[in-house]
């Protein structure tokens, strides 16, 4: 029995085994079944994407839906990173669709992860010049973890920077001559407790007397309220009483005026009435005094003047 190897033969094999292999791995790459319509998109990350390699796969809501393209640096911002996918086509990437950075498990495999879109939202479209569609990115858990540590820590080194600052060398002593004279306070106070106790037994009686004139100044109150209200009452009769002389007073200033409209004229008229004859009555006594025979025989007649005839 020969138990010598074909050597030719065995390294043919191998080659050829290296060869369906290589071919398998690039109809796997390329897609099985045929090759699918892939769409370039692009995003703008803001974080670390280390871990992050070609060919990562990027996901839409757990599902395999394309690759990245490309990772490089944003040459209009360096703080940022932009990178490229090839996604299948038709894909539901929408307006409102956002991708986030993720890892896979605890290998620390990074990919992209799509989410969102409203089934109301416009698809997302490449622009007029020709540049992909930018999907907007949003911070990964890792990146906002980050941050939350970060304002964490610095808002305790700014707490540990204002603790050292009020525990410095002449705050630890006016802090120490501070509870000293606590302490003195306390053993003075511990001193004063049977004084303290005094006072305030007395204080409790002071209190019980207070409550007892309080009881006892109720009725005097009640007296008092009484008493202000029949004052308050005498002056609304007090002022009723104002209140109707006014009305008095305005009508008997009325009357006066009345009088000294009406009746003054007439009384005027009548006086000089009786002027005219009182005069008379007088000139008629005159008369009767020097010839008493005027009564009957009427007044004489005057006598001539020089060069007059007396009367027939």
């Amino acid at each position: 029995m020969d138990d010598r190897f074909n050597f030719a033969l065995v390294g043919a094999f191998v080659l050829g085994l290296g060869a369906v292999l290589v071919a398998a791995v690039l109809w796997l790459a390329a897609g099985v079944g045929g090759k699918q319509p892939m769409d370039p998109y692009q995003a703008f990350i803001e974080e670390s994407v280390a871990g992050l390699d070609l060919l990562a796969p990027v996901k839409y809501l757990g599902v395999d839906v394309g690759k990245v393209s490309e990772i490089a640096i944003d040459p209009q911002n360096p703080q940022r990173v932009r990178l490229h996918f090839l996604i299948a086509r038709g894909t539901p990437i929408r307006q409102d669709s956002v991708a986030v950075l993720k890892t896979q498990g605890l290998t620390g495999i990074a990919y992209v992860e799509l989410s969102g879109g409203h089934i109301e939202s416009p698809p997302l479209l490449p622009t007029p010049d020709g540049m992909p569609p930018t999907i907007p990115f949003r911070p990964s858990l890792a990146a906002r973890l980050e941050n939350v540590l970060t304002e964490v820590l610095a808002k305790v080194d700014r707490a540990s920077g204002n603790l050292n600052a009020l525990f410095d060398a002449d705050n630890r002593a006016a802090l120490k001559a501070t509870l000293a004279d606590a302490a003195v306070l306390a053993h003075a106070l511990a001193a004063q407790q049977d004084a303290i106790r005094s006072g305030l037994a007395d204080a409790a009686r002071a209190s019980r007397s207070a409550a007892d004139a309080a009881g006892k100044l109720g009725p005097a109150l009640e007296r008092v309220a009484a008493s202000a209200l029949a004052v308050e009452r005498m002056a609304d009769a007090a002022g009723s009483a104002s209140a109707r002389a006014a009305r008095a007073a305005d009508a008997a200033a009325s009357g006066v005026q009345q009088l000294g409209g009406e009746t003054l004229p007439e009384l005027a008229r009548l006086m000089a009435e009786l002027g005219e004859l009182s005069a008379s009555l007088r000139r008629l006594g005159e008369q009767t005094a020097a010839s008493p025979n005027s009564l009957l025989l009427g007044a004489p007649k005057p006598r001539p003047g020089p060069g007059e005839r007396p009367a027939p």
